[in-house]
């Protein structure tokens, strides 16, 4: 078995393996240890056979030495496949292109689909970082909804999100699951699915479709999508100082009296993964208007009620999953209905809302007035927090 099989390619050892010797500093070097062979475990487990390196053509930052196993390999191959769409020509990296933080590279509202006169209804969220998301679940401590992929966390694992766009029309646009699997069936990594999966593999299509959406959750689980490589990554891991005007943004950033944005975006580790994903996964109306644009290319265009239409609960009216603020800068346009461009036109909205410049919210209840629309902030504080939000871009390369 290669060594770069048990390497940084698989995320959940990189979690443990942090866990065992940062938080966990305090206890016996044998019980840390004997949290880090677990993890090593977790990580042979996915070695099935000999792991394949990454395609420096595919990968976003292929300096990182990575390798992938074959089911993540697997995943991979389908998660950049044009044949999977009808017609031909779209596929999942289409919407989520690697060089573009795994958004679209055409950074519209709303992403095209396979027909390309027909779009989607949301904007494209990036999927980086998307594996720690968890289960969707209400929280009866904080009294809320939390976790869930989709804007309105209607998918409760990558799995299940990944089947979704092969089958909406306005996406991928397939007719049926048959469909999907016929294409497997003919695909240049027909051989490599049934080496995963079994030779029996396409004989029940419920359950191809299912090792589809499976193999590609098993890549959107790796390094090579989550890679932890920003500046404020090696920043906290004391490889690097911020500047001065990056320190003055992560202070106003954390300030519960300036921009107070880490009560929704936190800087700091998640108790679950130990990785600091800026999110805590819940669900807010932040009061965001309607993008006109939106309404030109739906003739029948209403409100989006988001949580709310998902759950069929009025209280949920018009809140939408809390975004991870990593890669922040690469992934315009922002919000659901991709209805600004820039961060510097998100600043502004959050520090001067209610002063009804923007126009009205796109639905009018449940509107968050707690924790922004009036922060009072300067044109310099709104300068620094962006500045803080753009060390947050993987790939950063040390000058020399």
């Amino acid at each position: 078995m290669s060594k770069n099989c048990i390497s940084i390619g698989s995320i959940r050892f990189n979690v443990i393996r942090e866990a065992a010797f940062n938080n966990l500093g305090n206890l016996r070097p044998p019980i840390r240890l004997f949290v880090l062979a677990i993890g090593l475990l977790l990580t042979l487990m996915q070695c099935r056979e000999q792991p394949v390196p990454v395609d420096e053509n595919t990968s976003l930052f292929p300096a990182v030495d990575l390798a992938l196993n074959p089911a993540q390999l697997l995943g991979k191959k389908l998660f950049f496949d044009t044949l999977l769409s009808n017609p031909v020509g779209r596929s999942c990296a289409s919407c989520h292109l690697p060089k573009m933080s795994f958004t679209d590279p055409e950074q519209l509202a709303v992403s095209r689909g396979a027909i390309k006169t027909k779009f989607g209804q949301r904007n494209s969220p990036t999927v980086a970082y998307a594996s720690f998301t968890p289960y969707f679940h209400y929280d009866s401590r904080d009294e809320g909804y939390v976790g869930g992929l989709f804007w309105d966390g209607r998918a409760p694992t990558l799995e299940e999100q990944a089947m979704s766009p092969l089958l909406t029309h306005h996406e991928m646009n397939n007719t049926d699951k048959t469909m999907v699997v016929d294409r497997l069936k003919k695909a240049d990594y027909r051989d490599l699915f049934l080496s995963v999966y079994g030779a029996h593999a396409f004989e029940d299509e419920d359950k191809a479709f299912e090792y589809l959406a499976e193999a590609i959750e098993e890549f959107e689980e790796t390094a090579e999508v989550s890679p932890f490589t920003s500046k404020f990554d090696y920043y906290i891991r004391g490889q690097l100082k911020l500047t001065d005007e990056e320190m003055r943004g992560l202070k106003i950033f954390n300030d519960t009296l300036k921009g107070n944005c880490a009560a929704c975006h936190p800087s700091t580790p998640d108790p679950l993964s130990n990785a600091i994903l800026f999110t805590d996964y819940t669900y807010d109306n932040l009061g965001v208007p309607v993008n006109e644009a939106l309404k030109k290319l739906d003739s029948g265009f209403v409100p989006d009620l988001g949580l709310g239409a998902f759950l069929k609960k009025p209280s949920e009216n018009g809140k939408f999953k809390v975004s991870t603020l990593r890669n922040i800068a690469n992934t315009a346009p922002y919000f659901h209905n991709g209805v600004f461009k820039t961060l510097e036109e998100v600043m502004d909205f959050y520090n001067d809302r209610d002063s009804g410049k923007f126009g009205p919210p796109e639905v009018t209840e449940n509107v968050n007035h707690d924790e922004l629309g009036n922060l009072k902030l300067t044109d310099q504080e709104m300068k620094d927090v962006i500045a803080f939000l753009k060390t947050l871009s993987d790939g950063y390369k040390f000058s020399d």
